[in-house]
Parts: structure tokens; sequence; C-alpha cells
């Protein structure tokens, strides 16, 4: 069965930090594939700097485009707003019954697992990749066996911070890749 690291996320816009993360799964914790799935709207997340999906599936489509085994997922765009990971997963594993797939999660995000729809559904059925966050520890946890705890660096970008310095005029080609900042340049986006 073909392993697929599931990478949720808004992607607004998508980062080197994102690259570099679905790199390290696919090298080190030996993913067939990393699927980067565009949230029209978690919610967990205000939606006020939220740009179109279109525009962000567009970006991650650019950012990946040179990786044979990175792609974009946008079964979240024809579902039922706000995105709920368990119904996702249910669609998912409908439409691709040959593959199995493994949530890639940030240590800040397994701390609040219980709040999610199904959280505790979602830790019996699903193996969770675990990726470091500063100021987030996993160290105390009581984490059953389906969560593995990675190794993968720890690359403090955000999406957040980007977009506020595009919003003040900054050039960055080096936390976007160049075509995505082109594409924030050219469509005006965060501006």
């Amino acid at each position: 069965m073909k392993q697929i690291g599931l990478f949720f996320g808004s992607f607004n816009p998508i980062h080197i930090g994102h690259l570099a993360l679905a790199n390290y799964m696919c090298e080190f914790e030996e993913m067939d594939e990393v699927w980067f799935v565009v949230s029209p709207q978690n919610p967990f997340k205000s939606s006020l700097d939220l740009i179109s999906t279109h525009h962000r599936i567009k970006m991650v489509e650019l950012a990946i485009a040179q990786y044979a085994n990175f792609q974009v997922e946008d079964i979240e765009s024809s579902m039922p707003v706000p995105s709920y990971t368990i119904n996702t997963l249910t669609e998912l594993r409908k439409i691709h019954s040959d593959c199995e797939f493994n949530i890639i999660m940030g240590a800040d995000n397994i701390q609040n697992i219980h709040r999610w729809k199904d959280g505790d559904r979602i830790l019996t059925d699903y193996c969770i990749l675990v990726y470091p966050r500063l100021r987030y520890s996993t160290d105390h946890m009581q984490l059953p066996l389906s969560v593995r705890i990675t190794e993968a660096p720890n690359i403090e970008v955000s999406s957040t911070q980007i977009r506020e310095w595009i919003k003040n005029g900054k050039q960055l080609p080096f936390l976007t890749s160049p075509a995505v900042m082109n594409y924030i340049n050219t469509n005006h986006l965060y501006q």
C-alpha cells in the first residue's frame, strides 16, 4: 500500500518551512508522497486574512511543481466549510483505497487534538507524524502508539509574518519560492 503523508493547512502562503518538512517526511519517515491538503477554512482560525482557496491552491501547485513526490489535494474545496479533518480523511479513504494515510501535524496541534471533531477516532485510526514547534513540547504527554514524534528540522517561518512583510512592500523570494512570490506580486495578494 502506498504511504501518503497528508499535510493539512491554509498555506496562506506556502513557504520554505512547509516544503522542507514535506521533504523530510518523504526522505526520513518513509512516505511515498506528501499531499498538501489546502483547507478552505480551519474551524480554529479566523478567516480575516485568508485569501481565496483558488489562489492558495495555485501557489501550492507552483511551489511543488518540480517535486515528483508532492501533490496538491483540493478535496476540501468541494466539502462543507469549515473543514473537519475526519470528514476529509473519510472521503479520501473512499476515493483512494490503495493508499494508507498518515497525518503530518505540528506539536502544537497534537496537544489540542482532543478539541477536534472525532479527535479520538483520528488517533485510533491513523498514524500521526508529529514535527517539533518552538514553545511546544510533547515530552510530558501520554501519546498513543499511533503517534510518532519525528526529528524533523524546526524551521520557524510564519505565513502570518510573510503576509505582514509583503503588505509592507518586502520581497521574499527565499522564504517562498520565486514562482510563488511572482504569483503574489502579479495578483497583488496580501498588499
